[in-house]
């Protein structure tokens, strides 16, 4: 039961990693692995072709084969790894406080 907790409070962050090595470990020189659903129903080119190739490239740190594939991969990582950081460490508001152990009225 713990072990379903916890994955229901860490799934976001469970899926931004699987997603990051799954990217890391993509197969370069295969331009058939496509996820692109306009790809898929044959509509042709679609603006945001090329981003997960981009990715793999920025995460390898080939920063000029990353940007020739998408302009805005490099952009993806520093997003995705913010939002990793944000996520294993959230930040506590300043307007959070403890409940009080002390009432002076009593």
């Amino acid at each position: 039961m713990k072990i379903i907790h916890w994955f229901r409070n860490h799934f976001e962050l469970l899926c931004w990693i699987t997603a990051l090595v799954a990217l890391f470990f993509l197969p370069e020189n295969k331009p058939e692995t496509s996820l692109c659903f306009f790809s898929l129903l044959c509509f042709g080119h679609c603006p945001g072709c090329g981003v997960g190739h981009a990715i793999h490239y920025a995460l390898h740190l080939q920063f000029a084969a990353s940007f020739q594939h998408h302009p805005l991969g490099i952009f993806g990582v520093i997003v995705i790894f913010i939002r990793v950081k944000q996520l294993l460490y959230p930040v506590k508001s300043i307007y959070e406080t403890k409940p009080d152990q002390h009432d002076p009225r009593h």
